[in-house]
């Protein structure tokens, strides 16, 4: 692997206190290119503009996925990952599906490792903080064919992130939009999906809703994801979630959920979650939460859920009465290096850029 360091690190005017998520980038960044059938030597160097064509066919016909994960630091300036075989397993479900060749093993964690080795000093330490990262593919053959493309480029790019969505939002349950369809992409972190989502997240907004609960193509019968997150809903104590299909993503927050809500004993049915079920539920009082879960909000949790000509304002229970709120502490606390990791999902970075400096 190439190391190019910057010749001018900005992490000294990096302000903790006084920073944007998603438009503050670490000093450098991770790019491997595909060509002949083959990937090429993988690359780290200073984050920052790269030449491209209009022509490009990642632009003009769609071949771009990507992942969202992220880095922590403890009180020990200890820096892990969680779970990245699960994004670098994903990530090629993804290619596999839009036709670009699989990313292999060794470039994604080698890559990610040495890129978030390097630029550690940016991961923000507290309650909250964190490093977001995104792996992304595209596809930049300069050619208008509609066609596969011969070239790719895979890159790594991370920006210092804090909370956000801290509030309850509200979410409008979707009777005319679709996030996906069956034999879609649904499944993939296809770049298209989130633009095809902005327009029916604009009109929400417009209403006065935060986001979207995206619901069945055929009849919008059936909850399917929000926003860009899974969705849970608790009826009484148990918990209910959908089944992944090909349209909806196989979350790694939401695997998480699963699994740390069954270590607490509680039930989680996973299946159909039907719009009029959840609607009964607030009519009998037996509705207690609605959230969405995700990589870069891990738990956002709703408020109200808007349908047709009603508002369905959920209960306001306390930190230790909310499932959403207690696994996505158990959650953060396993992160973070806080609490003991009884499912191997922590993954420590070792130093090594900087012991060889």
């Amino acid at each position: 692997m190439i190391i190019q360091k910057s010749a001018n690190p900005r992490i000294s005017n990096f302000d903790l206190e006084n920073f944007s998520f998603g438009n503050t980038f670490i000093d450098h960044m991770f790019i491997c290119e595909y060509e002949d059938g083959k990937w090429g030597e993988p690359k780290i160097m200073p984050y920052g503009p790269i030449g491209f064509s209009p022509a490009m066919m990642g632009v003009n016909y769609g071949q771009a996925c990507f992942e969202g994960m992220k880095a922590y630091k403890d009180e020990n300036d200890d820096v892990f990952l969680f779970r990245p075989e699960k994004n670098f397993s994903r990530i090629n479900k993804s290619t596999s599906r839009l036709a670009m060749p699989e990313i292999p093993k060794d470039i994604f964690m080698e890559g990610l490792k040495t890129l978030i080795d390097l630029d550690r000093d940016w991961i923000p330490k507290g309650e909250g903080m964190s490093l977001y990262i995104r792996p992304v593919i595209f596809a930049t053959e300069e050619v208008l064919k509609a066609r596969i493309s011969n070239k790719y480029m895979f890159a790594i790019v991370a920006t210092p992130a804090k909370s956000y969505y801290a509030e309850p939002v509200s979410v409008k349950i979707s009777d005319h939009y679709s996030r996906a369809a069956n034999g879609g992409v649904g499944f993939a972190k296809a770049a298209g999906n989130y633009a095809a989502s902005f327009y029916p997240t604009k009109l929400a907004n417009e209403e006065g809703f935060e986001q979207v609960i995206w619901t069945d193509d055929i009849a919008h019968e059936y909850f399917e994801e929000s926003g860009t997150m899974n969705v849970f809903v608790r009826i009484n104590d148990t918990i209910y979630t959908p089944k992944t299909s090909d349209k909806i993503l196989d979350g790694v927050t939401r695997d998480s959920f699963i699994k740390l809500a069954e270590k607490r004993g509680i039930e989680v049915v996973i299946g159909d979650v039907r719009v009029k079920d959840v609607v009964e539920a607030f009519d009998n009082g037996t509705l207690k939460e609605v959230w969405g879960v995700g990589t870069a909000v891990v738990t956002s949790v709703f408020k109200s859920l808007g349908y047709q000509d009603r508002l369905l304002t959920l209960p306001v229970l306390s930190d230790e009465e909310s499932f959403a709120l207690s696994l996505k502490k158990d959650l953060t606390d396993i992160q973070t290096n806080k609490a003991e990791d009884p499912f191997g999902w922590r993954f420590k970075v070792e130093r090594k850029i900087l012991e060889k400096a």
